[in-house]
Formats: C-alpha cells, sequence, structure tokens
C-alpha cells in the first residue's frame, strides 16, 4: 500500500472512531448484470441482462470521490463482460485512478484474461475444490486456473462463498492458494440466503466447524485475507449493521452496505465477512483496528 493511501485512511479512521463520522469511504459499482454463467448461490445475475453506460458509471465514479469514497469496487454480474462506448473494465480501473481512488479492485469469475494489473486487487470467485465448484459454477475450475497462469503481473485473491456443499473444501483451497503461482491470498465469505438459494444455507454446527477451520490455517500462516478477530463475531451475528461507511451503486440507484439490506430479514443472515470486518473496525474495535492493519499492509 502507498504511504499517500495509508496516511489518508488512518485520518478517515481516527474520524470515524473519535468522531462518529458515517461518510462513505467504499463503495462498489455494479457495471452489470449479464453474467456468462448461472451459479447456483448466485440470485442477482442475468435478471435484466443490462450493461450499465459508460457516462453514467463516470458520473457515478466522479460523484463518489467527490463525497469522501476512496475504495472502489467493480462488479457485475461477470464484471469482464462489460463493454460500452469503446471502453472496458480496465480502462474503468484506470479512469478511477485518474480520478483519484487509492484503491481500485475488481470481482470477477475467472473465465476471461485475469491480466488485469491495472487493479489493485482481483477478487477471484472459486469456490472449492474442482468438483464441488463445477457443481456450483458449471465447469470452469480448470479454464480459471489456466488464466491464472498467463497473469503475471495481476494481484489475485481468491473469493470463495462458503456454503454447505463446499464447506469442508477450505483447507485444500487454501493449499492450492498455498502453491499456486499468480495467487497472493485468498478470502472468504459464508452463504448469504438470497431467495431460492436457501438451500445452501450452512448450519450453526457447520459454521462454527468452518470458523475454526479458517483460524487453524490463520495460525499456520496460510495467506487468508480475513481478519482473525472477526470471526468469532459473525459467528454470534454480533456487530453492528447495516455498514454506514459502504455502499453499492446500481443504475444509479444507491444501497447503504449491500443491495440485501433492502430485502426483510436477510441483513440479519448477512455472510459476507468484509461487512462485519469494516463494521467493526469503524467501531473502533482495538484488535480488529491492529488486524486490518497487518493484513492490509500485507496483501494490499
Amino acid at each position: 500500500m502507498k504511504l499517500k493511501s495509508f496516511i489518508e485512511f488512518s485520518i478517515y479512521g481516527l474520524k470515524t472512531i473519535f468522531f462518529k463520522n458515517t461518510n462513505p469511504i467504499l463503495a462498489t459499482i455494479i457495471l452489470t448484470d449479464y453474467c456468462n454463467l448461472t451459479c447456483k448461490h448466485c440470485a442477482v445475475n442475468n435478471i435484466d441482462k443490462i450493461i450499465h453506460p459508460y457516462e453514467d458509471i463516470k458520473e457515478e465514479m466522479l460523484k463518489l470521490y467527490n463525497e469522501g469514497v476512496r475504495i472502489l469496487f467493480f462488479c457485475g454480474g461477470e464484471t469482464l463482460l462489460w463493454n460500452d462506448s469503446g471502453k472496458n473494465a480496465k480502462d474503468l480501473i484506470a479512469e478511477a485512478k485518474e480520478i483519484g481512488f487509492e484503491l481500485v479492485n475488481i470481482v470477477t469469475n475467472g473465465t476471461i484474461d485475469l491480466d488485469i494489473k491495472e487493479a489493485d486487487i482481483i477478487f477471484l470467485s472459486i469456490d472449492g475444490t474442482k468438483e464441488n465448484h463445477n457443481y456450483i459454477r458449471g465447469n470452469t475450475f480448470d479454464t480459471i486456473l489456466e488464466n491464472v497462469e498467463k497473469a503475471n503481473d495481476s494481484n489475485i485473491c481468491v473469493y470463495m462463498a462458503i456454503n454447505n456443499r463446499n464447506y469442508k473444501d477450505v483447507k485444500e483451497l487454501c493449499e492450492l492458494v498455498k502453491n499456486t503461482k499468480n495467487i497472493k491470498s485468498i478470502s472468504f465469505n459464508f452463504h448469504t440466503p438470497y431467495e431460492g438459494t436457501e438451500d445452501l444455507s450452512l448450519s450453526r454446527e457447520q459454521k462454527i466447524e468452518v470458523v475454526n477451520t479458517i483460524k487453524q490455517l490463520m495460525k499456520e500462516g496460510y495467506p487468508i485475507f480475513n481478519l482473525y478477530s472477526a470471526l468469532d463475531y459473525y459467528l454470534d451475528n454480533n456487530w453492528n449493521r447495516p455498514c454506514k461507511q459502504c455502499l453499492v451503486v446500481e443504475n444509479k440507484k444507491r444501497f447503504v452496505c449491500g443491495r440485501c439490506v433492502e430485502i426483510d430479514g436477510l441483513c440479519n443472515e448477512c455472510g459476507y465477512l468484509f461487512a462485519a470486518e469494516f463494521a467493526l473496525l469503524f467501531g473502533g474495535n482495538p484488535k480488529i483496528i491492529y488486524e486490518t492493519l497487518k493484513t492490509y499492509l500485507k496483501f494490499v
């Protein structure tokens, strides 16, 4: 992480903790809901198959920056399928950097070229070992690893959504990440049961098993891009939500924290570990502050 970014984030953190600042620092712009996959856990793909216009996205980027957002994610659908006015997702990343965003990240399913050196972090979806990943996402596991092998200049973080089908794959996927060239880290979320995907929900016993596994792997030095102390808060479902410092923007509509906030009861079943981590961080939890500094300086 650049020194300038570190200083700016530190100042924002102090204002948030001591002056109860709730201005957003992180935003995700949904470029499209169009996707080339139909993953079993996903309830937001190919609803309208809309490619949102470049001018609208550029306008939103400028608004977000002027409002104080400094961490920007581009997401889909499949983010890398976005193309409009002769621009692609790589162009958007470059423009976001020119505007002044300190960190610009992208989320992708990995079936398209991963040589995206423009992004600070590429969050790459792999949902378990080959058998379970292909069951959830279709026959894409080998294609993804082939694309990883060619992405020599990219900072790739594997992004696993843990559900009751793949929850025993956590350690094996960590081994894959640790031993695969061009993958730097792995981060975990738990399944959020959007309508139609409830059958993939984990029981509390399964969640306990997974949390204990992840904590042990962290102790053993695996490159896990999550916060150790936040896992227990997640397990106890004990953090303030929605996280007001985070936004999701889709087609000029804004959601505080995430799109699930508007679905009755779903916020309380949130599986997004980053949401819990940021809520705890901005709430001034000392352990989380320390672990955030240590983790982000290592992987960003």
